[in-house]
């Protein structure tokens, strides 16, 4: 088994509370005919999120991320292995009154209007009416979702996008710590996935923790503190952006003439053609700068540049033999 890359973070101080924790959980499935094989959907998963953060997990279909949160929300049972929400066991009954949740495909009663949706799970909540009365309709706004909308029109005439975010008025109308999402931008247009990216955002101003699965990595690269990547059950990298991409401070050089023997000790890939050259810096871009009349060189354009989250994905899926582009 692969060893993961857990690389340090600045969450890990006595301000940041653990708010969801895992040592070593397994889940696995019995199939076949005789119940005699075994899928196993989560290997050993350790893990904490922290108060206060936007975490992200990612990984392919089927690769254990809502086993994970199902496991986490008491709904499957793990098969080896332990689990605590805000301090407590998972399952923990009155932990289950502090979390949101929405699941990848929810289903709601479709002859329901939108408010009645929400008052039906207030109602479960045991939410007073007072409260109610004013909780709806500040989620409705949050959501981007109109009063006389989600008071007219019944459930089964919403789209795609509007279903999301009544979904995600449900998660939140108990007033969660720990909000639980699995793919809120799944099925999405854009504007649809920047309406939830902003809600996130502001989900996390007012101190929530969001924990939540995707294969949206361009949405994740934008709103998470910490990422993880889950592969074929397996934790296999955790960290901030920085921590596992590295900091933005490599830079792309083009230009054309020079010293090439120079030119190499600055830019180890150097590429050369017709005069022209490029390749990534290394060293102190000011230095380079400095240097460049010295060479007989020209610079013509300098970006600041390093891997996408994107190609780190997929490099590590290579790496396992998940992935071939071939």
């Amino acid at each position: 088994m692969e060893s993961v890359v857990n690389f340090p973070t600045e969450a890990e101080t006595p301000e940041k509370l653990p708010v969801v924790q895992t040592t070593n959980l397994g889940k696995f499935y019995r199939t076949g005919f005789w119940m005699n094989q075994k899928i196993e959907s989560l290997k050993s998963f350790t893990l904490t999120v922290y108060q206060g953060e936007t975490f992200g997990l990612l990984g392919q279909n089927g690769a254990g991320k809502t086993t994970l949160l199902k496991t986490l929300l008491g709904i499957v049972r793990p098969t080896s292995g332990t689990g605590m929400l805000l301090g407590q066991p998972i399952g923990d009954r009155a932990v289950k009154e502090k979390i949101g949740y929405l699941p990848e495909n929810p289903y709601f009663y479709d002859y329901l209007t939108g408010w009645e949706f929400l008052e039906f799970v207030a109602g479960l909540f045991q939410i007073p009416k007072s409260i109610k009365r004013q909780r709806i309709p500040e989620l409705l706004d949050l959501v981007g979702l109109s009063k006389s909308t989600a008071m007219r029109k019944q459930l089964r005439q919403y789209s795609k996008g509007m279903l999301q975010r009544v979904g995600m008025a449900q998660a939140l109308i108990n007033d969660p710590y720990l909000v639980f999402l699995d793919e809120p931008m799944s099925g999405l247009d854009p504007m649809g996935r920047y309406q939830i990216r902003e809600i996130i955002v502001s989900l996390k101003k007012q101190g929530k923790t969001i924990f939540f699965n995707s294969h949206v990595l361009s949405d994740v690269e934008k709103i998470c503190d910490r990422i993880a990547i889950l592969a074929e059950g397996e934790l296999i990298c955790i960290g901030t952006l920085d921590e596992i991409l590295g900091p933005n401070e490599t830079y792309y050089v083009k230009g054309k003439s020079g010293n090439l023997k120079v030119l190499k000790q600055w830019i180890p890939d150097l590429e050369f053609e017709n005069n022209f050259w490029q390749g990534h810096l290394q060293g102190d871009p000011k230095e380079f700068l400095l240097s460049l009349g010295l060479m007989k060189a020209q610079l013509m354009t300098m970006n600041i540049e390093r891997v996408s989250l994107e190609e780190f994905f997929m490099q590590q899926l290579r790496e396992r033999g998940i992935f071939s582009s071939n």
